[in-house]
């Protein structure tokens, strides 16, 4: 067995070690390629892998706990121990990472009164639940059980959100209850108030940082005195929101002039080495003064690129790198290709209102109620009612509601509300003949992942619909989560300008990573073979999803789009490259 030490530096059994990380998050690389992934950090010169551990995925309903697929974490570290590499996990329950409510269940949520990350009972017993199961997982895989892990963080950035030493010491001996042996770590910014919130006794504190690495290595050093400097968090690029003017880049003489500093006097891990994908719903939102969700790819201007590519940051870091270690010679072991498919027609189409029966059985409620409630976390929820007393409508208001509502009479659309539109009352310029039934889609554009907005996450609506200033009661309630759609029946019709799912079909004798383009469309989500590869959105700068090749199969291949804006073309564009925008 092995130890791994923290004194005036980081000794592996006795010796000193110059810890040169990059960071990739297993749950967003499909395992088929978590080998080549791993190859190439290797072959730039890192000699450990940090990840976050996601617990929404973990424990995605309340006590079904998964570790297989895209979630074995077992199998990556594993691979990672066959390569030679080391191992940093940051085991939640908090991870940020642009992810989905930061990691955190949506069910948590579900009980009133829910407070987060502080030392509030009801959550801290979840919390407790969860690490004795993931620790049953994770904690074989230390080097001290001959794992390769060597450091585990307690908590996530925690000074820029509170200030509960209690709960931080509560979650460091919960680790150690549980069976962490190797040391802790914490993570914050070196500036401000942060530093000072995040920190516990007898923990190691690194900093997370994008620029200036001697000046943060300065502030560092005056607070932890004769301890490793290590950046957790160096920062190469940047996220994309929907609607940003263009795919965000970060500069690269100046991070490459960055990391040489750093490494000149501490320890690195490269966020991200490669950042992967936001698959299905799991990319997270900021909260600032408006909503701003994240898109699909999570490219981050990279080392790596959202599929693998090795980029001229890549090069240029290992230039950095070998000034103080040695580059290995590694052999690539995985062939992956890059093919375009070409042009596909739509097969066949069909609409929601017809199919709300075949994808779920409606809840019955007085008053709407939020997914959390119905136990729904991710996708869209359909709040139906008969309008009976109602006149003309003049004027309506959602209360409690978010993110995005689509609202129809008589299943034809008649307004779009998003992020503050919601808070307050529309008052239409034209009232609209009442109808017989009123629908209204809400989507759940991806939980806030960072700050006080965390607590305030709950989605569909919460509150109430009022119309013409009165409340409106009895409600049919659709969760459509668009987890399962082998329930769709493209038998029945199809209303222009509604909410509705396109089928294409294609087949290949050769499985190819690709890239489809959804020009012409206008929102929604994709499915490949049944696997959900993210949401589109005409606004960009995303214009296309990426496919790896082990979602395809040799023969016939299905491709199921759910559009929410009536808006459509009759074709899709499977490219060899991406267009992040």
């Amino acid at each position: 067995m092995h130890q791994f030490e923290i004194r005036e530096e980081f000794y592996l059994d006795g010796k000193k070690i110059k810890i040169i990380s990059g960071g990739m998050h297993y749950f967003r690389v499909v395992p088929e390629y978590w080998r080549d992934r791993l190859e190439k950090l290797k072959k730039l010169g890192c000699n450990t892998v940090e990840t976050y551990i996601p617990w929404n995925l973990h424990e995605k309903e309340k006590g079904q706990f998964r570790f297989n697929g895209i979630l074995d974490i077992v199998r990556y570290v594993r691979i990672a121990q066959e390569l030679g590499l080391l191992v940093i996990l940051r085991p939640s329950p908090y991870i940020c990472a642009e992810w989905e409510f930061g990691g955190l269940p949506y069910w948590l949520l579900k009980e009133e009164g829910m407070k987060l990350r502080c030392m509030y009972p009801p959550y801290l017993k979840h919390v407790k639940e969860y690490y004795e199961k993931l620790f049953e997982i994770i904690a074989p895989l230390q080097i001290t059980r001959g794992g390769p892990v060597v450091l585990m963080q307690v908590e996530n950035e925690y000074g820029y959100y509170g200030d509960d030493t209690a709960y931080m010491e509560y979650m460091k001996q919960l680790m150690l209850d549980n069976g962490c042996e190797v040391p802790l770590v914490t993570s914050d910014g070196p500036w401000g108030d942060a530093f000072e919130c995040g920190k516990i006794n007898g923990v190691l504190q690194t900093g997370n940082f994008g620029s200036k690495g001697k000046e943060q290595f300065a502030l560092m050093r005056q607070k932890i005195g004769n301890r490793p400097l290590m950046c957790m968090e160096f920062w190469v690029g940047w996220f994309d929101n929907w609607g940003v003017e263009c795919h965000q880049t970060g500069d690269l003489v100046e991070h490459t002039k960055d990391l040489d500093e750093i490494l000149s006097e501490g320890h690195v891990n490269i966020y991200m080495f490669e950042g992967g994908t936001n698959f299905g719903f799991t990319s997270g939102s900021n909260y600032y003064d408006k909503l701003t969700p994240d898109v699909t790819s999570y490219d981050y201007d990279a080392l790596l690129t959202e599929d693998g590519r090795i980029t001229p940051k890549y090069e240029a870091f290992q230039k950095v790198i070998s000034k103080y270690t040695q580059i290995p010679d590694v052999k690539l072991t995985t062939e992956i290709k890059r093919k375009a498919y070409g042009t596909l027609k739509v097969v066949r189409k069909t609409g929601l209102f017809e199919n709300l029966d075949n994808l779920a059985h409606p809840v019955e409620n007085v008053v709407p109620q939020s997914m959390e409630v119905l136990d729904q976390g991710y996708g869209y929820i359909l709040y139906e009612s008969a309008l009976k007393h109602e006149g003309k409508i003049e004027k309506i208001r959602l209360w409690g509601a978010n993110d995005r509502a689509n609202i129809f009479v008589d299943e034809k659309p008649v307004l779009t509300l998003y992020d503050r539109e919601l808070l307050s009352e529309h008052e239409f310029e034209n009232p609209l003949e009442k109808g017989k039934k009123l629908d209204i889609l809400v989507e759940n554009m991806g939980r806030v992942n960072f700050g006080p907005a965390l607590e305030h996450q709950r989605k569909g609506i919460g509150g109430g619909v009022q119309i013409n200033g009165h409340q409106h009661y009895y409600w049919n309630q659709y969760c459509l989560p668009m987890e399962d759609l082998s329930g769709v029946n493209f038998d029945l019709s199809f209303q222009e300008g509604t909410p509705g799912f396109y089928e294409f079909i294609f087949e290949t004798e050769e499985t190819a990573d690709t890239f489809l383009d959804f020009s012409g469309w206008g929102k929604g989500c994709i499915l490949v073979n049944g696997f959900h590869i993210g949401r589109f959105w005409e606004i960009g700068p995303q214009r296309r999803l990426y496919i790896p090749a082990p979602l395809l199969k040799k023969g016939e291949n299905t491709i199921l789009i759910f559009e929410t804006e009536g808006k459509h073309a009759e074709t899709i564009t499977l490219w060899e490259e991406p267009d992040l925008g």
